[in-house]
């Protein structure tokens, strides 16, 4: 049976029309989802070390990011994603689960996250073009960082832990899920 009309979105992709309320929600998701993820490496890292220095300064530049969003999310009326409960502690456990292993290997998490967050952040401006100029500067800051972020973790190791392309396949695999159903839910 087909879906009646009103409950449909009708962008598409390539429509030139973007779906404002699911980049929202998504933006706001991730944002949440890495505050998360640092907040387990910190757990495990528990500051004394230098890693724990550079997660800490990227988790305050994560904080205002998803700060940003909840102002956004309630000045535009979008929800969260129901998936919020969900992202809670699967990014707590993976930032712990990386941190346990090493922290070049909590590294190789943010360098697989950040990764993928540019390659979404890149798909968002080009569907956004000039529809949305605050938010186009919002993504274009937050991406600048978030790269910076990939960048960091890189000079600090992450690309020598063992196995590093399975750990990144991994963990930017999981990023790409929790995109798109973020968007959705």
């Amino acid at each position: 049976m087909a879906e009646p009309q009103a409950l449909k979105s009708s962008w598409k992709p390539g429509d030139g029309v973007p779906d404002l309320p699911s980049m929202l929600r998504v933006d706001h998701a991730g944002e949440y989802g890495a505050t998360r993820i640092y907040a387990g490496q910190l757990a495990v890292l528990r500051g004394s070390s230098r890693a724990a220095h550079l997660v800490t300064h990227m988790a305050s530049q994560e904080e205002r990011h998803l700060a940003r969003f909840n102002q956004l999310l309630a000045e535009r009326k979008v929800r969260p994603t129901l998936l919020q409960p969900l992202w809670h502690i699967g990014g707590f456990a993976l930032g712990a689960a990386t941190a346990l292993i090493s922290e070049k290997a909590a590294m190789a998490c943010t360098d697989a996250v950040e990764t993928e967050i540019d390659l979404h952040y890149e798909e968002q401006l080009a569907e956004l073009g000039e529809c949305d100029p605050e938010l186009s500067a919002d993504i274009r800051q937050f991406q600048a960082e978030e790269l910076e972020h990939r960048d960091t973790a890189r000079e600090h190791g992450a690309l020598e832990v063992p196995g590093y392309p399975l750990l990144s396949i991994a963990i930017r695999s999981i990023c790409k899920v929790a995109i798109a159903a973020s968007k959705r839910i």
